[in-house]
């Protein structure tokens, strides 16, 4: 090799090495971090739970699903909390594992979510059904305009207990607090819509995980001839469901004694499945007054994608935005037309609701 062609062959190389480290920096510069997102249950929590905890997940795994993600650390992924002494270490770990947004499931987790935003300024937060101080800047509120859906509930509650010739429904709430309060709020509004004649005998289990208590207490609505009975109560509610099976399994199809449950959070009519006593498949849940928590997260998670998180900010998600609805594939003629004609009053503003904590204490 002569010299000119050394020459030629080293200025090669040179303009190779160049060339590549540029496109080597291009691409790193224009890869970016896969956004991910965990979440942490509310206590005694778990992901399938016919209520919030199972709503929020199964909303976790959509947005997953549309983001081509898996579970895991690279993708989204939850962390149960058996305790509320878990709150804490769960942030601490779902922090650890560098995930983007981290989801708080549940008003009792303001304490904790709020605790770890200070400890982890640059790592963002969402909190469910509940308002966290607007000093966290990484923190986004997502709250849900429950008394809309629940008004639907009552609307369809009432018009059946009023077929049936009923003066009472039923009302079992979990505990007391802004949150249930303002599902009974928007019950009892839409029951007085449909006949102010029609009482609400509301009681309270006093807690979310006592399916025992549930049972008794739908057992004791049951004795006093209530045939609709709305749970707000997680899984003390599922008692409920036992209590009223049990009941309506010794009727004949079509007996005018049948309950009804009205479920909450998720579409509780699986677990209005069951058989009469001449042997006809039938279903006992009326309807559900759905909170669409993994919608929020969805919405939540989409915007920080963007860069338009709403941190320090307050979101409500209501009918119109999808955040809460109810199903009617168990109501007769009457009372689905009745929900869908309420459904458009509170969409259009007709029907104006204003919960102010009525209910809560």
């Amino acid at each position: 090799m002569n010299r000119s062609t050394k020459i030629v062959a080293a200025l090669s190389a040179v303009v190779l090495v160049a060339v590549g480290g540029y496109l080597a920096t291009q691409s790193n510069s224009s890869t970016k971090e896969k956004f991910t997102v965990a979440m942490v249950t509310d206590a005694p929590g778990n992901i399938s739970d016919h209520s919030f905890g199972q709503a929020a997940w199964t909303g976790l795994q959509a947005w997953g699903k549309d983001h081509d993600l898996k579970k895991g650390v690279n993708g989204y992924d939850y962390f149960i909390s058996k305790t509320q002494a878990d709150f804490t270490p769960n942030f601490d770990q779902a922090v650890a594992s560098k995930f983007s947004l981290i989801g708080a499931i549940g008003y009792n987790l303001q304490e904790a979510v709020e605790k770890a935003a200070k400890q982890y300024p640059k790592t963002k937060f969402a909190l469910v059904d509940s308002v966290a101080d607007a000093k966290y800047k990484n923190i986004q509120s997502l709250m849900f305009n429950s008394e809309q859906s629940s008004y639907l509930t009552g609307v369809a509650a009432a018009t059946k207990a009023k077929a049936l010739g009923d003066t009472k429904v039923g009302f079992l709430g979990g505990m007391k607090g802004p949150v249930v309060g303002r599902f009974e709020y928007g019950f009892r509004e839409g029951v007085a819509s449909v006949d102010k004649k029609i009482k609400v005998e509301a009681v309270y289990a006093g807690s979310y995980a006592d399916p025992a208590k549930g049972q008794l207490i739908a057992n004791t609505m049951i004795a006093e001839g209530i045939h609709i009975i709305n749970h707000v109560s997680g899984g003390t509610g599922n008692g409920a469901f036992t209590a009223v099976k049990q009941h309506d399994e010794t009727l004949a199809s079509g007996s005018k004694a049948k309950v009804w449950m009205i479920g909450v959070d998720i579409d509780q009519a699986p677990q209005g499945a069951y058989t009469t006593k001449d042997d006809k498949k039938d279903n006992f849940t009326l309807t559900s007054s759905l909170t669409n928590v993994g919608r929020g997260l969805e919405l939540s998670a989409n915007a920080a994608m963007q860069d338009k998180f709403q941190g320090g900010k307050v979101t409500y998600y209501g009918l119109k935005e999808g955040g809460v609805s109810v199903p009617t594939d168990n109501l007769n003629g009457p009372e689905k037309a009745a929900v869908e004609k309420a459904k458009k009053g509170i969409e259009t503003g007709a029907i104006k609701l204003n919960y102010k904590n009525q209910y809560a204490n």
